[in-house]
C-alpha cells in the first residue's frame, strides 16, 4: 500500500510541476507575442514593454488563448495593421513552442 501512495504522490508532484511549467511558458509566450505585436504597432522601448504587459494581463479574462488573440486582433484592427488571423495564431503557436523550450532549459 505504501508504494501505491508513493506512486500517487509522485504523479501529483509531476502534475504540479507540469502545470507550473505550462503557466510559465504561457506567460513567456504572451510577453513575446506582446513584443511582436508592439513592433507591428510601431511601439518601441517602454511603450512596447507596457503593451507586452497588457497582453500578459489579457490572458486572465478566460481559459485558453482566445482572450489574448482577441486583444491582439482588436489592437491590430484599430491601428490598421494588416495581419491575418492565421498569421497571429501561427505566431502564437511558434512563440509557445519557443517559450516551452526556454522554460524547460532554464
Amino acid at each position: 500500500m505504501s508504494s501505491l501512495n508513493d506512486r500517487e504522490k509522485g504523479f501529483e508532484k509531476k502534475f504540479a510541476m507540469d502545470e507550473e511549467q505550462r503557466f510559465k511558458a504561457t506567460a513567456r509566450r504572451n510577453k513575446m507575442l506582446g513584443l511582436w505585436a508592439a513592433e507591428k504597432l510601431g511601439k518601441t522601448g517602454d511603450e512596447a514593454e507596457a503593451y507586452a504587459k497588457e497582453v500578459i494581463i489579457s490572458d486572465i479574462e478566460e481559459a485558453g488563448d482566445h482572450d489574448v488573440f482577441r486583444k491582439v486582433r482588436k489592437d491590430f484592427d484599430d491601428a490598421g495593421v494588416q495581419q491575418s488571423d492565421h498569421q497571429i495564431r501561427r505566431t502564437m503557436d511558434e512563440l509557445l513552442a519557443q517559450a516551452i523550450e526556454e522554460v524547460k532549459n532554464s
